[in-house]
């Protein structure tokens, strides 16, 4: 009997690391196509995601950039400490924990229509932009949507956005918004949104 119990948890531990390998691999899945230097967008569970969606009036709260590869993506973005103990700025994280339903309601990968070389100019600048803070109207600092807008801009693609005039309490200007960066001529969505259970 004690043999069989014994057996029997091993089974069952054989059993949750193959459940818990396949969740972590769902988590890291893509739709099919999806490359370096792209976009996740999200719409964030946050108070300042229902903020930046009050005034863009869009579907999405936040932008980050893949890097990585299928199996191993990871997100460059630019946002407000999301890890108690980490400074406000540009990090890089899991796809996982990008796509968590504790941050985000849903998210969709957009297709930047470039030519390699650009692409990898493009993500090295991004990453090269680690550790810079998280700054709105402050040249010392970057948001998530400038990111990777300058990283783009910078590698030689124009994604021929335009910026939306905001009169902001003490930091009016113009800013780029998540729909003005949808809105570029050089993206195209490469799945549909993927909506993200309450509670999941």
């Amino acid at each position: 009997m004690t043999s069989a119990r014994a057996a029997l948890r091993r089974s069952g531990g054989a059993l949750l690391l193959a459940l818990l390998g396949a969740a972590a691999h769902a988590a890291d899945a893509l739709a099919p196509g999806a490359r370096e230097g792209d976009l996740i967008f999200r719409e964030g569970t946050e108070a300042v995601s229902a903020a930046v969606m009050a005034v863009d009036r869009g579907a999405y709260s936040h932008v980050g950039m893949l890097v990585g590869q299928p199996g191993s993506w990871r997100v460059v973005h630019a946002t407000p400490s999301e890890v108690r103990g980490r400074p406000d700025g540009v990090v890089v994280d899991t796809l996982a924990f990008f796509t968590d339903a504790r941050r985000s309601r849903r998210h969709a990968v957009y297709h930047v229509q470039a030519g390699d070389d650009a692409r990898r100019r493009a993500v090295g600048l991004a990453l090269s932009m680690r550790g810079r803070p998280f700054r709105i109207a402050d040249p010392a600092g970057t948001y998530c949507t400038e990111l990777v807008w300058k990283a783009w801009r910078d590698a030689g693609l124009d994604l021929e956005v335009r910026f939306t005039p905001l009169a902001l309490p003490l930091m009016p200007g113009r800013y780029l918004l998540p729909s003005d960066l949808l809105a570029s001529p050089r993206l195209r969505p490469l799945a549909q949104d993927v909506l993200l259970p309450a509670g999941s």
